[in-house]
């Protein structure tokens, strides 16, 4: 009878399809990830969020082809915005935000430019005013994986959107709402997929 190992575990929630399939980190996060020895139950975070902002941005590029959207960066904010959890645990499982800044710090310090760094201190504040469609794109991926709507954002999202588009905001309220509605159907199995995973190495 062989024994599971911690390494083996994050290795499942890097490469396990789930249920519906989701998509891999990309590879320079899951390397990062790996050589972090980060949490499994973070990872298993991280591919979901993700997996939900590849939706997200695949659905602005279609409905709004003029709108310039960075797709990389809100992919690789989306794998890397909690990254800063692996130095604080504590909060995968309880609230905190020390891992915000300190996921910055983490990703400048393995060499990543602050332009990409940026989404792990800022995924909770969509307020700034220089807040970016993609800083956008990454909070509402870190909410919608799970279900969560947040009005405050969303409107923000809706605004850009509108402005981009020359439509009504009420159009494109309704066309996100849907996009949001569809995605937040899968919720109960990407949390699933989360609970499966120790939130400890």
């Amino acid at each position: 009878m062989t024994s599971t190992t911690p390494s083996d575990f994050l290795s499942r929630a890097l490469d396990a399809p789930g249920e519906p399939p989701l998509r891999p980190l990309p590879p320079v996060v899951a390397e990062l990830l790996r050589s972090l020895e980060a949490p499994p139950r973070l990872a298993a975070h991280l591919r979901a969020v993700h997996d939900v902002a590849v939706e997200l941005a695949d659905w602005v590029g279609d409905r709004y082809p003029d709108l310039a959207v960075d797709r990389d960066a809100v992919l690789f904010g989306a794998a890397t915005h909690d990254v800063g959890k692996t130095l604080h645990p504590e909060e995968l499982s309880g609230p905190g935000s020390a891992h915000e800044a300190a996921g910055r710090d983490l990703l400048l310090s393995h060499g990543f430019a602050p332009d990409l760094a940026r989404f792990a201190a800022n995924h909770a504040n969509w307020d700034a005013p220089a807040t970016t469609i993609e800083d956008l794109l990454v909070s509402t991926a870190d909410k919608v994986w799970k279900d969560k709507r947040l009005p405050d954002l969303e409107d923000r999202l809706v605004r850009v959107l509108a402005a981009a588009s020359g439509r009504e905001p009420w159009e494109e309220y309704l066309a996100l709402d849907d996009l949001l509605t569809r995605l937040g159907a899968d919720a109960d199995h990407r949390l699933a997929f989360q609970a499966a995973f120790p939130v400890y190495q």
